[in-house]
């Protein structure tokens, strides 16, 4: 394991080497001499005890190695993308022309990409964040706190405006250990219900969501109720119990092999993501630019909403 993380830059400058074809290239699109990038590279080699490049007098090409790292890097860019858009939006103060309300699954793994591309669009524009779950957007839009608010909840209360943006799935997972692990026929709904399992907090979309689709059988108490999809992740891997949680909140643990999923049949654990606000005003022209973009783009695991 590499002592110290690597430099952003450096992978930046290692992408642009698979995408120019040399490193003097690649140096110059990222701003950097090739004397100081040809030493960076070479640090991030001895870090990572891997040769990345192979260098010829004809100049440097990626070894296998290299370019499995370079995809890698490119995960870890955007991620590092979605996280200053995400923070540039939660930090602000300022007086805001959209007030912006998402539940956790939608912040963590959404907000960011819709946010990026809608500065993007309109660089002036001042956004102010807040995550809240499902239950508390509905009442706080209601209350005229927000523009709009994003959620994942099956229904959305009287009084409210809504329009789906995406399609999420729930999807049980549990930790490498557990007896389901290595099951090859589906769970069944009636023994899913019937399982203690590690669930997030009343009031969120993906509890509303499993508790509506298991409404019409006998349920087990909660092992733990927890109030983040990173809190459930941590003790389903280490063991505590199964849970159900947004695709998108765990594919990145089962891509890892830190969590397993486990089909699951006669249960619908489709869900529509949505945007939300008050019925009869007119949403703003950054909130509805928003809403618009939320349609249009979404990464792996959801599926966007066509426009018409």
């Amino acid at each position: 394991m590499a002592s110290e993380w690597p430099d952003l830059k450096v992978l930046e400058l290692l992408v642009a080497v698979s995408l120019q074809g040399s490193l003097g290239a690649a140096a110059r699109s990222v701003g950097m001499a090739q004397p100081n990038a040809s030493r960076a590279l070479s640090q991030l080699e001895k870090s990572l005890n891997l040769a990345l490049l192979e260098r010829t007098p004809r100049g440097s090409k990626l070894t296998p190695a290299g370019a499995v790292v370079v995809d890698w890097s490119r995960s870890v860019l955007e991620a590092a993308e979605r996280l200053l858009s995400g923070s540039a939006a939660l930090r602000s103060e300022q007086l805001s022309h959209v007030a912006v309300g998402a539940s956790m699954t939608v912040a963590e793994h959404l907000m960011p990409l819709w946010l990026g591309e809608l500065r993007r669009r309109q660089p002036d524009v001042e956004i102010r964040l807040e995550v809240a779950n499902s239950a508390e957007i509905f009442e706080r839009v209601a209350a005229g706190a927000y523009d709009v608010g994003f959620v994942e909840s099956r229904s959305v209360p009287a009084g409210l405006a809504c329009s789906t943006v995406a399609t999420d799935r729930l999807v049980l997972v549990v930790s490498a250990e557990h007896r389901w692990a290595a099951r090859r026929s589906p769970v069944e709904a009636a023994e899913l219900a019937a399982e203690r399992l590690v669930v997030r907090e009343p009031g969120s979309g993906t509890r509303s969501v499993l508790d509506d689709a298991l409404a019409s059988y006998e349920r087990a108490e909660p092992l733990l109720e927890l109030n983040s999809n990173a809190a459930v992740k941590i003790s389903v891997a280490a063991g505590v119990g199964p849970a159900v949680l947004s695709g998108l909140a765990v594919e990145a643990a089962l891509r890892t092999g830190e969590l397993r999923a486990v089909p699951v049949a006669g249960v619908d654990l489709r869900r529509k993501l949505r945007a939300v606000w008050t019925a009869g005003r007119r949403l703003s022209d950054p909130a509805a630019e928003l809403v618009h973009l939320a349609r249009r783009v979404a990464p792996a695991g959801t599926r966007a909403v066509p426009t018409s």
